[in-house]
């Protein structure tokens, strides 16, 4: 199983909402908190082209990495918010005590993403794929190729666990089997027609449900 980490594993969505509208704001960008929610689970860099876009204002690369490091500076301000989500925990214990690979694929850069692990008490050995160590982040697929490749698995024999349209866009590109949760703000709906194969209110309601995806204790 490949998990996204924000508002799939961690309640920490809203707390990226709150970091980008806070460096829009310092670099004079006003942009509706709605619609920054909808970009969040895509990387970053596509996150300013959208912004630029929706704005009618183009960023030069130099204003477009600035942005980037004002929220990530503003993140780090919020981390003592960010809790892991019901279950998370209870979840990833019980994939390992079953035998089931896991990893984590993010588009999160180093920055923002391994200081929020710590809340998950993440074991040694599991892959954990940032937006760093790919060409490309959500909607895209590598990074849900590369955590697979972490793992010495086929990208085909894995489900992957997001909360996002961008998510389950990357899985299906990938060829993977999509999971929803609707733990990250998007409806069900939503999350369905952007490819998932089973929908979920969140990690603990999954855990409740996770012999719906053929995983079983063994005899």
């Amino acid at each position: 199983m490949l998990f996204d980490l924000d508002g799939t594993l961690l309640d920490s969505v809203y707390q990226h909402v709150l970091a980008w509208r806070e460096a829009l704001e310092a670099a004079g960008i006003d942009l509706s908190v709605w619609r920054i929610h909808r970009r969040i689970g895509m990387s970053g860099g596509l996150f300013v082209k959208a912004l630029a876009r929706e704005t009618g204002h183009p960023l030069t690369p130099e204003q477009a990495e600035a942005l980037k490091s004002s929220h990530a500076s503003a993140y780090r301000r919020h981390l003592d918010e960010v809790k892991p989500l019901p279950g998370a925990r209870d979840l990833l214990s019980a994939l390992t005590d079953l035998g089931v690979p896991w990893a984590i694929a993010t588009s999160g850069s180093d920055t923002t993403a391994r200081p929020s692990l710590e809340a998950l008490a993440i074991p040694p050995g599991v892959p954990v794929i940032t937006r760093d160590q790919v060409a490309y982040a959500k909607p895209n697929p590598d990074l849900f190729l590369a955590a697979a490749a972490g793992l010495g698995v086929e990208i085909t024999d894995c489900f992957v666990v997001g909360d996002s349209v961008w998510d389950l866009l990357a899985a299906q590109r990938a060829q993977a089997l999509g999971i929803g949760l609707l733990s990250g703000g998007y409806g069900r709906e939503e999350l369905e027609r952007a490819g998932a194969y089973r929908v979920y209110e969140d990690p603990r309601d999954l855990l409740l449900h996770v012999d719906e995806l053929g995983i079983r204790a063994p005899d």
